[in-house]
């Protein structure tokens, strides 16, 4: 069994979710044209949208591997903190309960990257 075995099937889920979902239903061209673009992305929003959305859709098949395990979590890490920076900081701390759209999902995923990174991964080769 893969180190961190739940870690990463929470993360791989979570992280297809965000990423298949919102490009099947169009939200990730919405997020880049109708909120990116508007707070001064312009015209790199769309870009920046698919970007992030290919990020955590590849992050999946490379935490599965074992590959790049430190690479895939600083970049999901540095989404994880532009999104609180852009988006939730703004409306508090709690995702649900004491308010709405904050910033507690965000610093526990980037928790889990950072649990990931810091774990010594398993030996690849057998003698």
């Amino acid at each position: 069994m893969k180190k961190n075995f739940y870690l990463r099937s929470a993360l791989s889920v979570i992280l297809l979710m965000h990423s298949v979902i919102s490009v099947f239903s169009g939200d990730v061209n919405n997020f880049g044209r109708l909120y990116l673009d508007t707070i001064g992305f312009r015209p790199f929003g769309l870009y920046l949208a698919w970007a992030v959305k290919l990020i955590h859709l590849f992050s999946v098949f490379l935490i599965w591997s074992d590959r790049y395990i430190k690479a895939v979590s600083i970049c999901n890490m540095f989404i994880l903190i532009l999104g609180i920076y852009f988006i939730h900081w703004q409306n508090g701390w709690y995702v649900v309960g004491g308010g709405t759209n904050g910033i507690e999902f965000n610093v526990l995923l980037i928790c889990c990257f950072l649990q990931l990174i810091f774990t010594k991964q398993e030996e690849k080769c057998c003698s």
